[in-house]
Protein backbone atom coordinates (compact mmCIF):
# COMPACT_ATOMS: atom_id res chain seq x y z
CA UNK A 1 0.00 0.00 0.00
CA UNK A 2 1.19 3.49 -0.83
CA UNK A 3 0.19 7.07 -0.04
CA UNK A 4 0.58 10.25 -2.03
CA UNK A 5 2.37 13.13 -0.29
CA UNK A 6 3.47 16.65 -1.20
CA UNK A 7 7.21 17.18 -1.53
CA UNK A 8 9.62 19.80 -2.82
CA UNK A 9 11.88 18.41 -5.53
CA UNK A 10 15.18 19.96 -6.60
CA UNK A 11 15.71 19.01 -10.23
CA UNK A 12 18.54 21.51 -10.74
CA UNK A 13 20.05 21.26 -7.27
CA UNK A 14 18.98 24.83 -6.50
CA UNK A 15 15.26 25.53 -6.91
CA UNK A 16 12.67 23.58 -4.89
CA UNK A 17 9.53 22.82 -6.92
CA UNK A 18 6.32 21.54 -5.34
CA UNK A 19 5.39 18.05 -6.54
CA UNK A 20 3.49 14.91 -5.58
CA UNK A 21 5.16 11.65 -4.68
CA UNK A 22 4.13 8.15 -3.57
CA UNK A 23 5.55 6.70 -0.35
CA UNK A 24 5.18 3.22 1.10
CA UNK A 25 2.89 3.05 4.14
CA UNK A 26 4.28 1.92 7.51
CA UNK A 27 1.79 1.27 10.32
CA UNK A 28 1.75 -0.88 13.47
CA UNK A 29 0.09 -4.29 13.63
CA UNK A 30 -0.48 -5.87 17.03
CA UNK A 31 -0.19 -9.65 16.97
CA UNK A 32 -2.08 -11.52 19.67
CA UNK A 33 -2.34 -15.20 20.51
CA UNK A 34 -5.43 -16.35 22.36
CA UNK A 35 -6.08 -12.69 23.24
CA UNK A 36 -2.61 -12.13 24.70
CA UNK A 37 -0.47 -9.46 22.95
CA UNK A 38 2.88 -10.90 21.88
CA UNK A 39 4.36 -8.46 19.35
CA UNK A 40 3.86 -5.25 17.43
CA UNK A 41 5.12 -5.32 13.85
CA UNK A 42 5.77 -2.09 11.97
CA UNK A 43 4.59 -3.21 8.56
CA UNK A 44 2.92 -2.19 5.33
CA UNK A 45 -0.83 -2.98 5.69
CA UNK A 46 -2.04 -5.93 3.64
CA UNK A 47 -1.76 -9.71 4.04
CA UNK A 48 -1.86 -9.24 7.83
CA UNK A 49 -3.13 -12.78 8.38
CA UNK A 50 -0.20 -14.13 6.36
CA UNK A 51 2.22 -11.96 8.34
CA UNK A 52 0.86 -13.27 11.65
CA UNK A 53 0.95 -16.89 10.48
CA UNK A 54 4.48 -16.55 9.13
CA UNK A 55 5.67 -14.82 12.30
CA UNK A 56 4.22 -17.59 14.48
CA UNK A 57 5.87 -20.19 12.27
CA UNK A 58 9.25 -18.43 12.38
CA UNK A 59 8.97 -18.27 16.16
CA UNK A 60 8.19 -22.03 16.32
CA UNK A 61 4.81 -21.37 17.95
CA UNK A 62 3.06 -23.25 15.14
CA UNK A 63 4.39 -25.91 12.80
CA UNK A 64 1.58 -26.15 10.26
CA UNK A 65 -1.73 -24.59 9.27
CA UNK A 66 -3.43 -27.36 11.26
CA UNK A 67 -2.13 -25.73 14.46
CA UNK A 68 -4.16 -22.58 13.72
CA UNK A 69 -7.89 -22.63 14.47
CA UNK A 70 -8.58 -19.09 13.24
CA UNK A 71 -6.95 -15.74 12.57
CA UNK A 72 -9.28 -12.93 13.58
CA UNK A 73 -8.39 -9.49 12.14
CA UNK A 74 -9.51 -6.13 13.46
CA UNK A 75 -8.85 -3.23 11.08
CA UNK A 76 -7.15 -0.12 12.42
CA UNK A 77 -7.43 3.38 11.10
CA UNK A 78 -9.65 4.81 13.83
CA UNK A 79 -6.83 7.03 15.04
CA UNK A 80 -6.85 5.48 18.48
CA UNK A 81 -5.96 1.80 18.24
CA UNK A 82 -3.58 -0.09 15.99
CA UNK A 83 -4.73 -2.82 13.67
CA UNK A 84 -4.69 -6.21 15.36
CA UNK A 85 -4.86 -9.89 14.50
CA UNK A 86 -5.69 -12.48 17.13
CA UNK A 87 -4.54 -16.01 16.37
CA UNK A 88 -6.56 -18.81 17.95
CA UNK A 89 -4.73 -22.13 18.30
CA UNK A 90 -6.13 -25.65 18.01
CA UNK A 91 -4.22 -26.50 21.18
CA UNK A 92 -3.93 -23.34 23.32
CA UNK A 93 -1.80 -25.20 25.86
CA UNK A 94 1.17 -25.09 23.45
CA UNK A 95 1.34 -21.31 23.87
CA UNK A 96 3.25 -19.94 26.86
CA UNK A 97 2.41 -16.23 27.00
CA UNK A 98 5.23 -15.40 29.38
CA UNK A 99 7.83 -17.11 27.20
CA UNK A 100 6.66 -15.87 23.81
CA UNK A 101 5.64 -12.30 24.57
CA UNK A 102 7.98 -9.75 23.03
CA UNK A 103 9.12 -6.81 25.11
CA UNK A 104 9.99 -4.81 22.01
CA UNK A 105 8.44 -3.49 18.84
CA UNK A 106 9.38 -5.49 15.75
CA UNK A 107 10.24 -2.66 13.39
CA UNK A 108 11.11 -2.52 9.73
CA UNK A 109 14.75 -3.43 10.31
CA UNK A 110 14.37 -6.02 13.05
CA UNK A 111 13.92 -9.71 12.45
CA UNK A 112 13.49 -12.51 14.93
CA UNK A 113 16.01 -11.07 17.38
CA UNK A 114 15.43 -14.17 19.46
CA UNK A 115 18.24 -16.55 18.52
CA UNK A 116 21.67 -15.00 18.67
CA UNK A 117 23.92 -17.84 17.53
CA UNK A 118 24.15 -20.34 14.69
CA UNK A 119 24.25 -23.27 17.11
CA UNK A 120 21.07 -22.10 18.79
CA UNK A 121 19.30 -21.87 15.42
CA UNK A 122 20.42 -25.38 14.47
CA UNK A 123 19.05 -26.68 17.76
CA UNK A 124 15.68 -25.16 16.89
CA UNK A 125 15.53 -26.04 13.18
CA UNK A 126 16.82 -29.10 11.33
CA UNK A 127 19.54 -28.79 8.71
CA UNK A 128 18.38 -28.93 5.10
CA UNK A 129 18.85 -32.47 3.76
CA UNK A 130 17.02 -32.01 0.45
CA UNK A 131 19.12 -32.87 -2.61
CA UNK A 132 17.58 -29.95 -4.50
CA UNK A 133 19.78 -28.15 -7.04
CA UNK A 134 19.05 -25.11 -9.23
CA UNK A 135 20.45 -24.04 -12.58
CA UNK A 136 22.68 -20.99 -12.67
CA UNK A 137 20.65 -19.72 -15.64
CA UNK A 138 17.42 -19.94 -13.62
CA UNK A 139 18.92 -17.98 -10.72
CA UNK A 140 20.22 -15.34 -13.12
CA UNK A 141 16.70 -14.80 -14.51
CA UNK A 142 15.06 -14.31 -11.11
CA UNK A 143 15.95 -10.62 -10.48
CA UNK A 144 14.08 -9.54 -13.62
CA UNK A 145 11.10 -11.76 -12.81
CA UNK A 146 10.99 -10.33 -9.29
CA UNK A 147 11.37 -6.74 -10.45
CA UNK A 148 8.51 -7.06 -12.93
CA UNK A 149 6.10 -7.79 -10.05
CA UNK A 150 7.35 -5.16 -7.57
CA UNK A 151 4.54 -2.65 -7.98
CA UNK A 152 5.01 -0.93 -4.63
CA UNK A 153 8.74 -0.53 -5.21
CA UNK A 154 8.22 0.99 -8.65
CA UNK A 155 5.86 3.59 -7.17
CA UNK A 156 7.84 4.40 -4.03
CA UNK A 157 11.36 2.96 -4.10
CA UNK A 158 10.75 2.06 -0.45
CA UNK A 159 9.42 -1.51 -0.40
CA UNK A 160 11.35 -4.75 -0.03
CA UNK A 161 10.27 -7.87 -1.91
CA UNK A 162 10.61 -11.61 -1.33
CA UNK A 163 9.78 -14.07 -4.07
CA UNK A 164 9.13 -17.81 -3.90
CA UNK A 165 10.32 -19.71 -6.99
CA UNK A 166 9.84 -23.36 -7.87
CA UNK A 167 12.41 -25.79 -9.27
CA UNK A 168 11.79 -24.64 -12.85
CA UNK A 169 12.30 -20.94 -12.03
CA UNK A 170 8.63 -19.97 -12.00
CA UNK A 171 7.61 -17.21 -9.59
CA UNK A 172 4.91 -18.76 -7.39
CA UNK A 173 4.31 -15.86 -5.01
CA UNK A 174 5.73 -12.45 -4.13
CA UNK A 175 5.18 -10.21 -1.15
CA UNK A 176 6.30 -6.61 -0.63
CA UNK A 177 6.60 -4.68 2.62
CA UNK A 178 8.44 -1.74 4.14
CA UNK A 179 10.23 -4.35 6.28
CA UNK A 180 12.11 -7.15 4.54
CA UNK A 181 11.47 -9.51 7.46
CA UNK A 182 7.75 -8.75 7.21
CA UNK A 183 7.80 -9.48 3.48
CA UNK A 184 9.37 -12.88 4.13
CA UNK A 185 6.98 -13.64 6.99
CA UNK A 186 4.04 -12.84 4.67
CA UNK A 187 5.47 -15.15 2.03
CA UNK A 188 6.06 -17.99 4.51
CA UNK A 189 2.66 -17.40 6.06
CA UNK A 190 1.02 -17.84 2.65
CA UNK A 191 2.97 -21.06 2.11
CA UNK A 192 1.98 -22.28 5.59
CA UNK A 193 -1.73 -21.58 5.06
CA UNK A 194 -1.59 -23.24 1.62
CA UNK A 195 0.02 -26.38 3.04
CA UNK A 196 3.21 -26.02 0.98
CA UNK A 197 5.70 -26.46 3.83
CA UNK A 198 8.41 -27.62 3.93
CA UNK A 199 9.69 -25.71 0.90
CA UNK A 200 12.33 -28.33 0.18
CA UNK A 201 12.31 -27.79 -3.62
CA UNK A 202 12.05 -24.02 -3.75
CA UNK A 203 14.16 -20.88 -3.91
CA UNK A 204 13.62 -17.74 -1.85
CA UNK A 205 14.84 -14.66 -3.72
CA UNK A 206 15.31 -11.35 -1.87
CA UNK A 207 15.36 -7.86 -3.33
CA UNK A 208 17.82 -6.58 -0.72
CA UNK A 209 20.54 -7.91 1.52
CA UNK A 210 20.65 -11.25 3.33
CA UNK A 211 20.84 -11.07 7.11
CA UNK A 212 21.12 -13.85 9.67
CA UNK A 213 17.42 -13.54 10.49
CA UNK A 214 16.40 -13.96 6.85
CA UNK A 215 18.45 -17.15 6.56
CA UNK A 216 16.96 -18.34 9.84
CA UNK A 217 13.40 -17.86 8.61
CA UNK A 218 14.21 -19.65 5.35
CA UNK A 219 15.77 -22.52 7.31
CA UNK A 220 12.63 -22.84 9.44
CA UNK A 221 10.70 -23.45 6.20
CA UNK A 222 13.28 -25.96 4.90
CA UNK A 223 14.33 -23.73 1.98
CA UNK A 224 17.51 -25.14 0.35
CA UNK A 225 18.45 -22.07 -1.75
CA UNK A 226 18.38 -18.40 -0.75
CA UNK A 227 19.49 -15.82 -3.30
CA UNK A 228 19.54 -12.04 -3.30
CA UNK A 229 20.40 -8.94 -5.26
CA UNK A 230 22.18 -7.44 -2.26
CA UNK A 231 24.97 -8.48 0.07
CA UNK A 232 25.01 -11.13 2.81
CA UNK A 233 26.13 -10.60 6.38
CA UNK A 234 28.91 -12.67 7.92
CA UNK A 235 26.53 -14.46 10.27
CA UNK A 236 24.15 -15.27 7.41
CA UNK A 237 27.07 -16.96 5.65
CA UNK A 238 28.03 -18.87 8.81
CA UNK A 239 24.49 -20.17 9.17
CA UNK A 240 24.21 -21.21 5.52
CA UNK A 241 27.52 -23.06 5.66
CA UNK A 242 26.34 -25.10 8.65
CA UNK A 243 22.68 -25.53 7.69
CA UNK A 244 23.20 -27.13 4.28
CA UNK A 245 21.66 -24.18 2.44
CA UNK A 246 22.98 -22.48 -0.65
CA UNK A 247 23.47 -18.73 -0.27
CA UNK A 248 23.99 -16.68 -3.42
CA UNK A 249 24.19 -12.89 -3.39
CA UNK A 250 24.92 -10.01 -5.77
CA UNK A 251 22.87 -11.89 -8.37
CA UNK A 252 22.98 -9.46 -11.27
CA UNK A 253 22.82 -10.55 -14.89
CA UNK A 254 25.05 -13.55 -15.35
CA UNK A 255 27.19 -12.78 -12.29
CA UNK A 256 26.71 -13.86 -8.69
CA UNK A 257 28.72 -14.71 -5.59
CA UNK A 258 28.01 -18.09 -3.96
CA UNK A 259 28.94 -17.98 -0.28
CA UNK A 260 27.73 -21.46 0.73
CA UNK A 261 26.32 -24.59 -0.88
CA UNK A 262 27.85 -24.22 -4.34
CA UNK A 263 27.15 -27.94 -4.84
CA UNK A 264 23.49 -27.02 -5.26
CA UNK A 265 24.31 -24.93 -8.36
CA UNK A 266 23.99 -26.59 -11.78
CA UNK A 267 25.42 -25.39 -15.07
CA UNK A 268 27.93 -22.95 -13.64
CA UNK A 269 31.02 -24.59 -15.14
CA UNK A 270 32.59 -25.16 -11.71
CA UNK A 271 36.22 -26.19 -11.66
Amino acid sequence: MTREVTIHRLADGITPVSARDDVVIEEPLEIRIEGAPVAVAMRTPGQDEELAAGWLFSESIVNSAADIAAIVPRPGGDGQRAAMVDVMLRDPSRFDAARHRRSLVTNASCGLCGAATVDQVLRDFAKVTSQFCIGANLLSAMPALLSAQQGAFRRTGGAHACGLFDATGNLIALREDVGRHNALDKLLGRALLDGLLPLSRHVIFLSGRVSFEMMQKALAAGVPVVAAIGAPSSLAIDLAQKSGQMLAAFVRGTTMNVYAGVERLRGAGRQ
